[in-house]
């Protein structure tokens, strides 16, 4: 899948989140965020470039879901391996119960 490919598939942010949304969707594995960055549609003509997910990457889905002049959010982070048939979450600390 192309990058442009993922920012057009991914998950909608409502409106009322989108203005505090994490800068990218998925980035790669790093001290710090790394190639490649996944960038939301609405961002993509800014600042996406394009390139192609492979199998053996490991990338890290990431969100932050808080409303605007809020005072809470909620950010996450998966890490996946993409393989030759799709996904393998590589993340195993589990999400609180009261969060879902």
């Amino acid at each position: 899948m192309s990058f442009r490919d993922y920012a057009r598939e991914a998950w909608p942010i409502p409106d009322r989140y989108f203005d505090n949304r994490y800068y990218v969707s998925a980035h790669g594995v790093g001290m710090t965020g790394e190639y490649p960055y996944l960038y939301h549609q609405a961002d993509f003509a800014q600042a996406g470039y394009d390139g192609e997910i492979e199998p053996g990457m490991t990338l890290c889905v990431e969100s932050f879901i808080g409303e605007k002049g809020g005072h809470e959010g909620v950010k996450l982070e998966q890490q996946v391996l993409i393989t030759e048939t799709g996904t393998e979450v590589l993340s195993n600390f589990p999400f609180e119960d009261d969060l879902r």
